[in-house]
């Protein structure tokens, strides 16, 4: 069975933007998913970037004009500025690496959950309340928003490591278990194919 290791942020617009694309594409190929949640803005100094808001105007004024494309081209909703961004993205990737662990609901469906209440819901992911409605919509149960915590928190700091030792620098990232690369969700098509070739 392929692997592909899913680096991720639960705050990365482009994230959201892949959909449930990841998913489909890994039925196609019998290939298994490992979510791999992680502190992007923790990742950007280590790996030689920038956050947003500490980008050149130019920068930040095409990385909206690029977002507003790809969501018309993918016909999904999307606010450019959400009104809870940036938040804090830790407790809603400790809910996601429970949910994991856990099993029995619907991971990708939790994950897109999440990145939905974000981008297109106006909702705070770092709320209790809101977490625990999406484990609940993905089949989830909800306590694991405060069961996860402890390992949570482990896991999401090695998952940073991880990230910076495979050479991930930004989400979403994918990598497969032969070690071939692909950043954004505009290269999920050189994924799939990549895994056609295997």
């Amino acid at each position: 069975m392929a692997a592909i290791d899913f680096y991720f942020s639960t705050l990365s617009p482009y994230a959201y933007l892949a959909g449930n694309r990841l998913e489909k594409l890994a039925e196609r190929h019998a290939a298994q998913i490992t979510y791999k949640p992680f502190d992007i803005m923790a990742l950007f100094p280590r790996t030689g970037g920038t956050p947003p808001k500490d980008r050149h105007p130019a920068r930040q004024e095409y990385r909206l004009i690029e977002l507003e494309r790809q969501a018309r081209k993918l016909a999904m909703p999307m606010n450019l500025k959400p009104a809870h961004w940036p938040t804090n993205a830790a407790p809603s990737s400790y809910a996601i690496i429970a949910a994991q662990k856990a099993g029995g609901g619907d991971l990708g469906a939790l994950v897109q959950g999440v990145l939905r209440a974000c981008w297109a819901e106006e909702k705070d992911i770092a709320e209790d309340a809101v977490i625990r409605d999406c484990l609940t919509a993905a089949g989830f149960d909800p306590a694991l928003a405060d069961s996860g915590l402890l390992v949570g928190a482990e896991t999401y700091g090695q998952n940073l490591e991880d990230a910076v030792s495979a050479g991930v620098f930004g989400a979403p990232f994918y990598i497969t278990e032969d070690g071939a690369k692909f950043w954004g969700q505009d290269r999920l098509d050189d994924l799939d194919r990549h895994l056609s070739e295997q």
